[in-house]
């Protein structure tokens, strides 16, 4: 080892120099330009090239900062969407409010009114829905004359439900009717169009039950249940004819002009009286086959039962309304 030692500290008699195995050492100094390694395989330009960016990309600031932060704080305690609205002239958040005075307007349509004749179609339709066979009969038996009236009895026996759905139906119809025929003539005009709707509703009802229970009586005492039934049948028949005839009407007179109405009107009278007028017929002959009786005895019944309690109700209407 100490042979090889001194071996390795002999000068090369040959002259050359391993250049491999030179190396500089860099000088200390705070220049780093002349600290740079003298060697072939460094890239002096480029390493020149990235120290010159740095020195521009850190000379060259923006002196003025031109950012929407900057320009968004020389608006405090406002973000952008109020900010926008603010500067935006087709939104007046910012001016003075105008101020319009107007008087207050109350609409009152006539909703409850279309709402109630609506109920009224879908009750008929449920009943004729439900009850196809009795309405077809009703028909044919009311403009049939030749019909028995032991056949009569038996139909108003055996389906008493669609007859007491309609005679109800008769009920609503009339009532609306009457208070049309009321406002019409201006006979109601302090009361409430629904009240007095219920008034009439009510009326009719204690009339027509009123007119059952005595037919109902008068048969019992004078033996002539048969004929009684008979008339009554007859004259709730044609009620129920005048309940389904009267519906189109109710419509007309709620909602049309005038023109339409007054034509409503006087058709909706023919309508009625002829309906009236056939059960007249309809009893006259029922009575002249059963019970023998002539046309002035006829005549005495109507005044008494019919006409004179009709003139009486008009009468009090007129007195208290």
């Amino acid at each position: 080892m100490f042979t090889g030692f001194i071996l390795a500290q002999t000068r090369d008699t040959t002259g050359r120099q391993d250049t491999s195995h030179t190396l500089r050492a860099p000088i200390e100094n705070n220049d780093s330009s002349k600290g740079l390694i003298n060697s072939p395989n460094v890239d002096s330009l480029s390493k020149a090239k990235s120290d010159s960016l740095k020195i521009n990309s850190v000379c060259r600031k923006p002196l003025k900062d031109n950012s929407w932060g900057a320009v968004a704080a020389g608006y405090p305690h406002k973000n952008f969407i109020r900010l926008a609205f603010d500067e935006n002239k087709f939104f007046g958040f910012s001016s003075l409010p105008v101020v319009m005075n107007s008087d207050i307007k109350e609409f009152e349509g006539k909703e409850l009114l279309f709402y109630t004749l609506l109920g009224i179609l879908l009750f008929f339709a449920f009943i004729r829905l439900s009850f196809p066979k009795y309405l077809g009969d009703l028909f044919r038996v009311t403009f049939r004359t030749t019909l028995k009236q032991r056949q009569i009895s038996e139909q108003l026996i055996q389906t008493p439900i669609p007859s007491l759905l309609l005679n109800f139906f008769f009920l609503i119809s009339a009532s609306l009717y009457l208070n049309f025929v009321f406002e019409h003539y201006h006979y109601a005009s302090r009361y409430n169009f629904w009240l007095l709707f219920f008034y009439c509703f009510i009326g009719l009802a204690f009339i027509y039950i009123i007119k059952f229970l005595s037919l109902k009586l008068s048969g019992w005492l004078f033996n002539i249940s048969a004929t009684t039934d008979a008339y009554t049948f007859i004259v709730f028949m044609i009620n129920k004819i005048m309940g389904v005839f009267l519906l189109p009407f109710l419509v007309l007179l709620a909602f049309t002009d005038e023109t339409v109405y007054k034509v409503a009107f006087v058709l909706s009278y023919i309508g009625v009286f002829a309906l009236l007028a056939y059960r007249f017929i309809l009893s006259y002959g029922l009575i002249r086959n059963q019970m023998r009786g002539n046309p002035f005895h006829f005549f005495l019944y109507l005044c008494a039962f019919e006409i004179v309690p009709l003139f009486l109700i008009y009468k009090g209407l007129i007195s208290w309304f």
